[in-house]
């Protein structure tokens, strides 16, 4: 009769799981806070216990063997169901925290206007807002959503559009009502342009290439300001310092109240969006996937009156 192999220890599976996701002990070991030594040598011992080769180790790192594939979507499902028991059991604390994480421009413009209504829905969860995150690759270990800039592309997680890039000029009324039947390429040509100085590797539509949409041929003025955070940026174009690159909703608040206006009529969508991105496996899945359920039903609400 075959004999069952002797079950590995959970810290064991735990190792795996982390190694596995990473395809790195050196990534997994920092992510633990234990040697690259010690977790290749569990990793060993868990595969001389199963009796079969679950990585291949290869020059840059590792990659799961047919085997290891196959324990892996069964540890990680098992370790969810973990964490939504060790979840419920903690149910009844008073408050819990969900870390979601976020750039400033959505935290100032979709977030924090609307987020009295989560927490009016939702009294019993508090929500850590980390701004200043800028990209999908790479989620940090302690985020529990985040709303990203990009193509979707993430790492270590799934990722869910929310609403694509859309983007036209903007200004201050004052600043429109000073052009005298000037057409909109006329306009851009001669006003102040504020820049947004983003981080190297950004993906934000920027005024070459919106110029390109509106089949403006001249090259745009580079500007005597530039901004590397957009709030301030729409702030100083609010102030009548010059015209901005607006993104459909996070200006579309501002365009209501009449703090600012649109320069022409002609919307530039690009192929990047903002996008709920949610790691693999975090603990508090029901908390983020309510938080997810509220975010998604007031942007439907906002796009459909926008």
């Amino acid at each position: 009769m075959h004999e069952k192999p002797r079950r590995p220890s959970l810290e064991l599976l735990r190792l795996f799981e982390v190694a596995a996701r990473h395809g790195s002990f050196t990534l997994a070991a920092s992510e633990l806070g234990i040697s690259q030594p010690a977790i290749s040598q569990q990793v060993q011992r868990l595969e001389k216990q199963l009796g079969v080769r679950l990585f291949d180790r290869i020059h840059r790192g590792l990659t799961l063997t047919e085997d290891g594939r196959l324990l892996l979507g069964h540890v990680q499902s098992a370790l969810a169901l973990l964490d939504e028991g060790l979840e419920l059991l903690s149910a009844n604390a008073a408050h819990e925290t969900l870390n979601v994480a976020t750039d400033f421009a959505f935290a100032t413009y979709r977030l924090i206007p609307t987020l009295h209504l989560f927490h009016a829905a939702n009294p019993g969860i508090n929500v850590n807002l980390v701004t200043g995150y800028r990209g999908m690759k790479g989620i940090e270990t302690d985020i529990d959503v985040a709303v990203a800039f990009g193509d979707g592309q993430v790492k270590n997680g799934e990722s869910r559009l929310l609403f694509n890039e859309e983007v036209f000029p903007v200004c201050s009324p004052a600043l429109r009502q000073s052009l005298q039947g000037e057409s909109t390429s006329q306009a851009l040509a001669r006003l102040p342009l504020l820049h947004l100085k983003a981080a190297s590797g950004h993906q934000w539509c920027d005024w070459p290439q919106l110029f390109r949409a509106l089949g403006i041929r001249e090259a745009p003025a580079s500007g005597l300001s530039s901004f590397d955070n957009y709030p301030l940026l729409i702030q100083a174009s609010i102030a009548g310092q010059g015209v901005a690159i607006g993104w459909r909703y996070l200006v579309d608040d501002l365009l209501d109240k009449g703090l600012l206006v649109r320069l022409g009529e002609h919307n530039h969508v690009t192929s990047f969006g903002y996008y709920i991105v949610r790691p693999e496996r975090k603990r508090r899945s029901r908390l983020a996937q309510r938080f997810i359920d509220w975010l998604e039903g007031v942007d439907k609400v906002g796009q459909d009156t926008g």
